[in-house]
Order: C-alpha cells, then sequence, then structure tokens
C-alpha cells in the first residue's frame, strides 16, 4: 500500500514527508479496520481508498486560505484528516452528529498523534465556534444552498470561505445560492486514477 501511494503522490505536485506518508497509511488501515464494524465508508478496498479518500482529499490543499478549518459532515474524517497530515500547521475541527465516527476519529487522533485536529460531535447548526474559522469544508452536504445555509455562523464574513467538494460542476445548484453568496472560484481538480470529474466550489459570504 506505501508503494501504491507514493505512485498516486508523484502524479501531483504535492510533497510528503516519510512521518506523512507512514500517517497516511495508518489512517487507511484503521479505516479499513474500523470499517468492518462501523460500517464509516462504502469504499471497501483499501487501494481505492488511497484514490477516493486520500488523494481526492490532498489535491484541494493547496486551494485554501487561512490556517483554523472546520470540515462539516466529516463522517470518517474527509477531507479534514488527511488535510491535517499534510498541513501540521494549520488546524481543524471534524464536525459530524454520528457518535461512531467521532469515537473513531478520537482514536485516529490519538494513534497518530495529530496535535491539530479536533473531532466534535454535533449538528452543524448547532456548533457555536468561540472563533470564527477561515474555511468551511465538506465533501457531504447534499447541496451548496444547504450548506451555506447550515454553516453561515461559522466563518469569518469578511474573510471566510465556504469549499465544498464536488462531483461534475455543480451549476443549479449555483443558480439556487441565495443573493448574499457569491461564487468565488471553480476549480478543476485532477485525482490521479479517479474516474470521473471532481471540483472544488469556493463561495463567500457578501457583507
Amino acid at each position: 500500500m506505501a508503494d501504491k501511494l507514493r505512485a498516486l503522490v508523484a502524479q501531483t505536485d504535492i510533497s510528503l514527508t516519510d512521518l506523512q506518508f507512514n500517517q497516511l497509511i495508518q489512517y487507511v488501515e484503521l479505516l479499513d479496520k474500523w470499517n468492518k464494524t462501523y460500517n464509516l465508508t462504502s469504499v471497501r478496498n483499501p487501494e481505492e481508498m488511497l484514490v477516493k479518500h486520500i488523494l481526492d482529499s490532498l489535491v484541494v490543499g493547496q486551494l485554501l486560505n487561512g490556517n483554523r478549518f472546520i470540515d462539516v459532515g466529516t463522517g470518517p474524517g474527509l477531507p479534514g484528516i488527511p488535510l491535517a497530515i499534510l498541513y501540521p500547521e494549520r488546524n481543524f475541527v471534524l464536525l459530524d452528529s454520528l457518535g461512531k465516527r467521532i469515537t473513531f476519529l478520537r482514536q485516529v487522533v490519538y494513534q497518530l498523534k495529530l496535535t491539530n485536529v479536533e473531532p466534535v460531535q454535533s449538528r452543524v447548526e448547532a456548533h457555536i465556534p468561540a472563533q470564527a474559522f477561515d474555511g468551511v469544508l465538506s465533501r457531504a452536504f447534499s447541496s451548496l444552498q444547504d450548506m451555506v445555509s447550515w454553516c453561515h455562523h461559522l466563518i469569518d464574513s469578511e474573510t471566510g470561505r465556504f469549499y465544498a467538494l464536488k462531483g461534475q460542476y455543480p451549476e443549479d445548484e449555483l443558480d439556487a445560492l441565495p443573493e448574499n453568496v457569491t461564487l468565488v472560484a471553480s476549480h478543476e481538480l485532477h485525482v490521479p486514477e479517479l474516474t470521473g470529474e471532481r471540483h472544488l466550489i469556493e463561495l463567500k459570504k457578501n457583507n
């Protein structure tokens, strides 16, 4: 699996230390082990996880601005855990309403010795942060409209951004956004060995 990950990363401009490689492999091993009991992801093959979960998360990293992020509906920690490994200097809150996912994430944080990750069990609309975040990350929201509606209180109103990982370019969802939300950028993502389109949609609130 380590050789596979190195081959995938070599097809990108991502740079990883040996420690980061090891942490990512450990994470996939934990996800594979816990998935058998907790059903954390529909992806069952660890090598598929490297493509569909790890690389799919890592390629977003260079497009993020800021140091404090919240990954809403994080599930088993995607994209938050891979990004936290890639950027140990940035801080990530991983938010999910399901206890089994948070239990898994606490084990990941403990075993990988991640000091920049805080798993939190809460519904997104009920989570009131002590300090606004630079960015809200999501792979899981059904629509951009839901994301901005439920997460508007989490980011800094001037500099904060919503970052939504999507498959095809979500033209209909963008057309349905409220007037106080603007599309900042749409980035087409290239994930090695992944079939299908991937986009990162960056939005901001208008003051």
